[in-house]
């Protein structure tokens, strides 16, 4: 599937010999992830071609003349839907290529040089380990580092992601972000602009049954220990009362993998929670809290007079769904580098027979969409598994344990409802002035 690239803002810069080059916003999960040249994405996409030949997307033509703001207008889109339909390439994610291309890119960006550090990585009990690093690692190596010094087995360490998380006042916790394998985790959290924002180790699958493929690893069981007692702790999970006295008795027995059995009959076990948000439905406005795993996107509603409505929409009656940025970008050369300020996440369910589309408007709806398409993946795993015909690739397990699927088997769920939203313009060479959010 594709990754939440989009390109909403570029500028024209003069460059040493007094003309002018166009500098391209590039954004991933709604965080900025980089600012590229034309020429250096040319080169790149020259390098690739070597490796990978003609299956790659088309790349968009060089102009010789000086380009019209249409014209400039056009390439910007046309390079975002290369960078989007890039990534549904698995072997393309893997390369060399792609990865040092988009790393040296990022420390350019922020001005990082390579260099040791130490980078706090936060497990799931609050206590965090100290790895150290270098500030070019992509988090794929970091997982890597983090698992060899906590004993995970590596083998298992694909079930795991790296996320930014904002630990908020009252011991509560928000996720930010799911850090893709070739994001740069301390320039991630050094530019991200979150506060209180640290880097943490969580389980990244949506499927409670998973658990058991990990029960013979002790350091992976400890850990889905850990983040389930979290999760019931900060309300994510909620067990009954006779649930939780047993849960309590099997805590103080120390059984952690009984704990695991009972807790995966838990409401909303392994669950993503999201931060308080509204939606549309039953009426524009609603406020609603939202609990997505377990194949199901679990809504809390808040109706307008105060009662409380529980809906439950299940992924095999969602078609698709489609994030769009509301917002506005201010002062584009300043420390503005997200888009999460106003987003909707829009889904086509099936409802009474006919298909309905569903708004919500969170902060998160890129972390929903990717927990969504996580969701679906794992359906094609399992589909794959009980049809060993089909071959099915997914990209987000990790190079380690990797299920091939064959790339004309797999469905885009997911995608960017075209939508112009206006721009306060800080600079006067800006090349455009509408966002167009396209096809991710």
């Amino acid at each position: 599937m594709k990754m939440h690239f989009c390109i909403p803002v570029s500028q024209q810069r003069p460059d040493a010999l007094g003309g002018r080059y166009v500098l391209y916003s590039v954004y991933l999960d709604g965080f900025l992830f980089c600012k590229v040249r034309y020429s250096q994405l040319h080169g790149w996409n020259e390098q690739l071609r070597r490796v990978f030949g003609n299956c790659l997307p088309p790349f968009p033509p060089k102009y010789y003349l000086a380009m019209t703001t249409s014209m400039a207008d056009e390439r910007r889109d046309q390079l975002e839907q290369y960078l989007q339909n890039l990534t549904t390439d698995p072997n393309v994610l893997r390369s060399d290529v792609f990865v040092e291309f988009l790393k040296l890119v990022q420390l350019n960006t922020f001005n990082t040089a390579t260099k040791k550090m130490s980078l706090d990585v936060f497990l799931p009990n609050g206590r965090s380990t100290k790895v150290e690093i270098l500030t070019s690692d992509t988090a794929e190596r970091v997982l890597e580092v983090v698992a060899h010094k906590i004993g995970l087995c590596r083998e298992l360490s694909g079930y795991f992601g790296l996320f930014l998380i904002r630990f908020c006042k009252e011991g509560k916790l928000s996720v930010v972000k799911k850090l893709v394998d070739f994001e740069l985790p301390y320039v991630s959290l050094q530019s991200s602009e979150v506060e209180n924002c640290k880097v943490g180790l969580r389980k990244w699958y949506m499927d409670p049954s998973l658990d058991t493929m990990l029960m013979d690893c002790r350091v992976a069981v400890d850990l889905l220990y850990m983040q389930a007692i979290q999760d019931i702790e900060k309300g994510w999970a909620k067990p009954t009362q006779v649930q939780r006295q047993k849960l309590e008795a099997l805590q103080k027995e120390d059984n952690p993998k009984k704990f695991l059995e009972l807790s995966r009959e838990v409401r909303h076990y392994g669950h993503v929670q999201l931060d308080p948000c509204t939606c549309d439905y039953p009426e524009p406005g609603c406020g609603a809290m939202l609990s997505v795993g377990s194949n199901e996107i679990s809504c809390c509603i808040t109706l307008p007079d105060d009662q409380t409505q529980d809906i439950v929409f299940q992924m095999n009656r969602v078609k698709c769904w489609q994030v769009t940025f509301l917002g506005t970008l201010l002062n584009l050369d300043g420390p503005q580098r997200t888009l999460n300020q106003n987003l909707e996440l829009r889904f086509q369910y099936s409802k009474e027979n006919r298909w309905q589309w569903f708004v919500i408007y969170t902060k998160q709806a890129f972390l929903l969409s990717s927990c969504l398409k996580k969701m679906i993946s794992e359906k094609m795993v399992k589909l794959a598994a009980e049809n060993p015909e089909m071959q099915i690739e997914v990209p987000e397990q990790g190079k380690s344990n990797k299920h091939h699927i064959h790339q004309s088997q797999q469905k885009d769920y997911s995608s960017f409802l075209p939508r112009a939203s206006k721009i306060k313009i800080a600079k006067d060479d800006c090349v455009f002035g509408t966002i167009k959010e396209e096809d991710l």
